[in-house]
């Protein structure tokens, strides 16, 4: 008997939930085709009239979100996650997944009193000399608070849910039981993949809602920045932070959307400064050090006296390896060259496309899209990054980009649109520019040769320890004659039953020509048996060899082989 797992058994009543939300917005028929119309309430069980395409229409993006906002904070969350693969769900769904909605309100102070003191291990009033009651800002995850330590220093203290770990896991083990379920029994949504979408959305929000991991992210940031007068990160303060609460240096700033938004606080700052620090930033976090903030929407990027960039929320972040980096960075130059060819190349080399594809039709295609953005200046590089891994290019060639190329095309686009509106002028193009060159020269330098061997020291060393053993095992195994070779044929059965056909024939003729002449020879005799004066044995011969003659040329009739 097959026994599921404690852990992976779904919450019934949970589920219920799930599903009677999902009826309510008109997705009864996909309900109905996994076979779970029996989980839903007596009451709830309907008659489905429509088909699944029926209910696929053009509501469906808005039914879904709607959907995500009803579940709460797993499920929005989810909706958050996959409004940056449009290359998976499409432009629609993705476009129409930003606007949801996290309205969410606060917790009672008892519970952040209690939760609190709970995580630090000391009552609230040892901790801070003041706390605020009123959140400054609550969501489903968690909400922040105002407070005073008691060396007067200004914090920011965010405190999650109670119990939400429990909530997102339990709500986890429901997804991934009905992505396996719709994986199974609808196969047109098998192309979507959604137990691989589940699984990256596990691995996403369980480093999200770990505040200890959002501590050390915004410490690696700051290391980034260190020195640089223009960008400022909040100071994190350790000994006050457990995976459940993060304490943070209190900002005191103006949010960037209320600049873009409210043309007073604009003529307080330099709109053009501050769009050009921000892309500057970001275009460092990508290019030179891999590691970027990955939800830079407005709300998120404050700026502080003298046009200074402070980001703020670290749960989010990207990551990017050297060598995806470099090859990003040739792409990047590629792109502002208008080089189409070196595009594909590029793109071949990086993985993305293979080289069974349609090259020439693909080059056609890359330079429609190229033609879009380009007419007196190219300054929207996030859109096209954007665009060749969500356009019908992607779609049309079977291509599924990296998860990172995606997330970086939306965060860039993120970017050029607030310089763009805090800038007319804003050219991302020209400030991603000398970094990408920088990039790429570093990767022609002597010196890259040097970090290679420094960073490849242990294995060149076990290489050179195994070498020589290997080598001589070799040696001896060659002069004891011990070699053995293993080969492996594929699909030669049908050669291998020709060339036995064609051998059976030649036998065959070979049979009939021996026949031949003997029986002429044997007729030359005159003796033995005579039949109308002719040998016997040399008549039987003839009628042999005609008889085997007529089965040979049907035989190679049959098989077409004149």
């Amino acid at each position: 008997m097959n026994i599921i797992p404690e852990d992976s058994r779904p919450n019934i009543k949970r589920l219920r939930e799930i599903l009677v939300v999902l009826a309510e917005y008109e997705f009864g028929s996909v309900i109905e085709k996994i076979g779970l119309r029996n989980r839903l309430p007596f009451s709830e069980r309907f008659y489905f009239a429509g088909s699944v395409d029926e209910e696929l229409d053009s509501s469906v993006s808005e039914r879904l979100r709607l959907v995500l906002e009803d579940l709460g904070t797993t499920f929005i969350k989810l909706g958050q996650v996959i409004s940056t693969r449009p290359d998976l769900v499409g432009d629609e769904v993705s476009q129409e997944f930003t606007k949801l909605q996290d309205n969410t309100p606060p917790f009672e102070y008892e519970i952040v009193k209690s939760r609190i003191e709970e995580e630090l291990g000391a009552p609230i009033g040892e901790v801070f000399s003041s706390f605020d009651e009123k959140p400054l800002a609550a969501a489903s995850v968690g909400q922040v608070h105002r407070a005073l330590l008691k060396d007067g220093s200004a914090v920011a203290v965010k405190v999650q849910r109670p119990d939400l770990e429990t909530l997102v896991k339990q709500d986890i083990t429901i997804m991934r039981y009905l992505a396996n379920l719709i994986d199974k029994r609808i196969p047109k949504w098998q192309y979507y993949n959604l137990p691989g979408i589940v699984d990256e959305f596990e691995r996403s929000i369980l480093k999200e809602i770990n505040y200890g991991q959002e501590a050390r992210n915004a410490k690696r940031f700051k290391t980034i920045f260190k020195g640089d007068k223009s960008i400022y990160v909040p100071e994190i303060y350790d000994e006050y932070c457990t995976s459940h609460v993060l304490t943070m240096e209190f900002i005191e700033g103006v949010k960037v959307r209320d600049i873009m938004e409210n043309p007073e606080l604009g003529e307080k700052f330099n709109g053009k400064t501050i769009a050009r620090r921000g892309a500057e930033s970001y275009f460092k976090q990508v290019l030179i050090h891999g590691f970027f903030h990955a939800d830079p929407h407005p709300g998120n990027i404050y700026v502080l006296k003298n046009n200074v960039v402070c980001f703020l929320d670290f749960g989010m972040m990207g990551h990017i390896d050297d060598e995806f980096r470099e090859e990003l960075a040739e792409l990047f130059i590629f792109i502002i060259n208008y080089d189409i060819k070196g595009i594909i190349s590029q793109l071949i080399y990086m993985g993305i496309v293979s080289e069974n594809a349609d090259l020439k039709s693909l080059k056609y295609d890359i330079m429609d899209l190229m033609d879009r953005y380009y007419d007196a200046d190219l300054k929207e590089l996030g859109k096209i990054i954007k665009d060749l891994g969500t356009s019908k290019i992607m779609e049309k060639y079977q291509i599924k980009l990296p998860r990172d190329f995606v997330l970086l095309g939306r965060v860039i686009t993120m970017v050029e649109d607030m310089g763009q509106k805090l800038d007319p002028e804003f050219n991302g193009v020209e400030i991603s520019k000398p970094l990408a060159k920088k990039l790429v020269m570093r990767k022609l330098s002597p010196l890259r040769i040097l970090d290679f061997i420094g960073g490849n020291f242990f294995e060149f060393e076990h290489l050179m320890k195994i070498l020589p053993r290997s080598i001589s095992k070799t040696m001896m195994k060659l002069e004891e004659g011990k070699i053995n070779i293993e080969m492996e044929h594929k699909n030669l059965d049908a050669l291998s039953a020709n060339i036995d056909r064609s051998s059976n024939r030649i036998s065959l003729s070979l049979i009939i020509a021996a026949l031949i002449i003997g029986s002429s020879l044997i007729m030359q005799t005159n003796k033995g048996i005579l039949i109308l004066g002719f040998p016997f044995l040399g008549i039987i011969g003839f009628i042999i060899s005609a008889v085997l003659g007529i089965a040979l040329v049907i035989s190679i009739l049959r098989y077409s082989n004149i």
